[in-house]
């Protein structure tokens, strides 16, 4: 089984740190390929970014050569899943879903703590688009910037866990969700301080991805997903 696992921004030892955290969780005879988008910003924090990151994230894995099984789209709260499963028949788990349709499992309640409060209603926003925001007791801003996670370690695992405490003590959640990719890696230091249940995005989307490849699933194509129609683009793609 081979999955692409596509880091959303730029930064390729971000692209390295899903692909360590992917490979980690994932079955012997699975293959993980990760992909650095051909063009896009650094780090992925606001719409602007998150649509440029949608469009190369599309483009770079349609430019992609050789036979796949699955696609991870590793950017939490971004855009882009549904035109992937438009271009592509394989399944497509994005791990903003991933992580709160896992957490469903362990606990009644579960809440996201992501990097910048600027993402917060990007992330409701994509829990609601996807039916998981009933569920979800809070989503909370750690203040750091995603590249700050690789920075400063220390500091970032310190604003996440006070975070997750938090909202198990206040809001009532019983599991935690780690709301960024980079995160990947610090889930066992979470549960440490916390007690509960706490789910890494990537590693939840390729075991999701590993069990629909097992069952032969695929993405439907028969309504929403269909396969774009053929069309003449005019000064696609860009040049420079």
């Amino acid at each position: 089984m081979r999955i692409l696992v596509a880091n959303v921004n730029t930064t390729t030892s971000m692209t390295d740190a899903i692909a360590g955290q992917a490979r980690a969780v994932a079955n012997p005879g699975t293959e993980i390929v990760p992909i650095t988008p051909a063009f896009g910003a650094e780090s992925i924090e606001g719409n602007y970014e998150s649509y440029v990151a949608a469009v190369s994230v599309m483009e770079t894995i349609r430019a992609f050569e050789g036979e796949f099984d699955a696609i991870v789209q590793a950017g939490y709260g971004e855009h882009g899943r549904e035109g992937l499963q438009e271009l592509f028949e394989v399944p497509v788990v994005d791990i903003t879903e991933a992580a709160a349709a896992t957490a469903l499992f362990v606990g009644h309640k579960y809440s996201v703590v992501t990097t910048l409060d600027r993402a917060v209603p990007m992330i409701e926003d994509r829990l609601r688009l996807a039916g998981l925001f009933e569920r979800c007791a809070s989503v909370h801003a750690s203040g750091l910037a995603v590249l700050d996670l690789e920075r400063d370690p220390q500091a970032a695992i310190e604003a996440i866990v006070d975070k997750a405490i938090h909202a198990v003590e206040f809001d009532r959640a019983e599991a935690i969700c780690l709301g960024c990719g980079g995160m990947a890696g610090l889930t066992q230091r979470v549960v440490e301080q916390t007690g509960v249940p706490v789910i890494d995005g990537v590693s939840a989307a390729v075991k999701l991805a590993e069990g629909l490849v097992a069952q032969k699933l695929a993405t439907s194509k028969v309504r929403m997903f269909a396969p774009p129609r053929p069309k003449h683009f005019v000064n696609w793609p860009p040049r420079a």
